[in-house]
């Protein structure tokens, strides 16, 4: 059945590109193969007239990106489903088709409406189009980001790059995660500050096709959420709002995407258990001085020596803290990804956790061994998230 699925899928691209309606490809579900490569995009573009398939690999920290002609595409696209992703998108103006063949579960082909019945731009040197646009759009302005000409204002690139990154990321993170489709989809943003991704996340999630979304931002100081919640109404953000508390006060009924970025310290374990707690979907984190584990950590003997230095320990700490809250999350029932949120160059803090729940079985004594494991081999006896899901470190 996987077999046959995988053949119309690629029968109906192969019609695609030769009656011209193709507009995007996409794979996803990447396996083990290169840990560092998360998903594939591909477009059709003309290259001195002639049609080729463009690849881009996007991975962690990089993008490549690699053009073939279209039988050559096609052979590849078949060799890459089921060795390297198990998740395929095919966006046509005639329609989309999302075909799944992960292991372990039963294969699936899904056909829907088209996303856009225009005929795709084959430039191959484009400018580089932003989910989120410049043009006409208030929050951006009464945040400072651009000026009343729409354009970028001076001292403010570096934030619009990071509200970019910020959603681009979340595309293929929010597919894989599997929001409901009958309901809009709530998210929580926990210490939102002045609001600047609270409102990226507010205008992605309603993106297609103008659907309802809920979001919520959390902040301890008050006069920031007035200011937000008065941007809101003015852009007539319905279904956004922000609300004055901490991240550990803040009680959620229920969320499907928990996002906290930059919570210093252990408010990123306070807001991890909020999430897993109130069984979101998704989890995204960038966390910020990790300061509980640096006291705590005793060195294994061949590592003692280079630890002695300040900042080698700082950072020690910073990789333990981090690789154990991802050890944590994926016994609590997550598929846990650590990875560069935007380039060291604009901040050194720049990691970002995301955790997909899970929705197959899985080992979860073998998973909470994993974390045990990593604390005592670090001499860690105390870690907030672990507190919270009632994981005895140092027993």
């Amino acid at each position: 059945m996987s077999h046959s699925f995988k053949i119309q899928f690629l029968d109906r691209l192969r019609a695609a590109v030769a009656d011209g309606t193709l507009v995007r490809i996409n794979l996803g579900g990447a396996q083990a193969i290169d840990p560092s490569l998360r998903n594939v995009f591909i477009r059709p573009i003309a290259i001195k007239g002639v049609l080729h398939l463009s690849f881009t690999y996007r991975h962690e920290s990089r993008d490549i990106v690699k053009n073939h002609p279209p039988e050559s595409a096609i052979t590849l696209i078949d060799e890459l489903l089921g060795m390297e992703f198990h998740d395929a998108f095919l966006s046509t103006t005639g329609g989309t088709a999302h075909l799944n063949v992960k292991k372990g579960r039963s294969p699936r082909l899904e056909f829907g409406d088209p996303e856009i019945t225009d005929a795709p731009d084959l430039a191959h040197d484009h400018v580089k189009q932003r989910t989120i646009r410049t043009r006409e759009n208030p929050w951006l302005r009464a945040l400072g980001v651009t000026g009343e000409d729409d354009r970028v204002n001076a001292g403010m690139e570096a934030k619009y790059r990071q509200i970019n990154r910020f959603v681009e990321l979340l595309g293929p993170l929010i597919h894989d995660a599997g929001l409901p489709k009958d309901r809009a989809p709530v998210a929580v943003d926990m210490g939102c500050g002045k609001g600047y991704l609270t409102f990226a996340l507010y205008e992605f999630l309603r993106q297609p096709g103008g659907r309802a979304a809920r979001v919520t931002g959390i902040e301890v100081r008050g006069e920031l959420c007035d200011a937000a919640n008065r941007i809101a109404a003015d852009a007539s953000f319905d279904g956004l709002q922000f609300m004055a508390g901490t991240i550990d006060s803040t009680v959620l009924p229920h969320a499907d995407i928990v996002v906290a970025l930059h919570a210093c310290d252990t408010a990123t374990d306070d807001a991890l258990a909020k999430g897993i707690a109130t069984e979101a979907s998704l989890l995204v984190m960038a966390p910020c001085c990790q300061k509980e584990i640096r006291p705590q950590l005793v060195p294994p003997p061949v590592l003692a020596d280079a630890l002695r230095h300040g900042i080698l320990k700082q950072r020690e700490a910073e990789f333990v803290t981090d690789a154990l809250r991802a050890a944590l999350l994926e016994a609590a029932g997550y598929e846990a990804r650590v990875f560069e949120f935007i380039a060291p160059e604009h901040t050194s803090k720049n990691l970002m956790i995301a955790a997909v729940k899970r929705r197959t079985p899985y080992d979860r004594d073998a998973a909470v061994k994993k974390a045990v494991d990593l604390a005592a081999f670090y001499g860690i006896k105390r870690q907030r998230l672990a507190q919270h899901l009632g994981v005895a470190l140092g027993a």
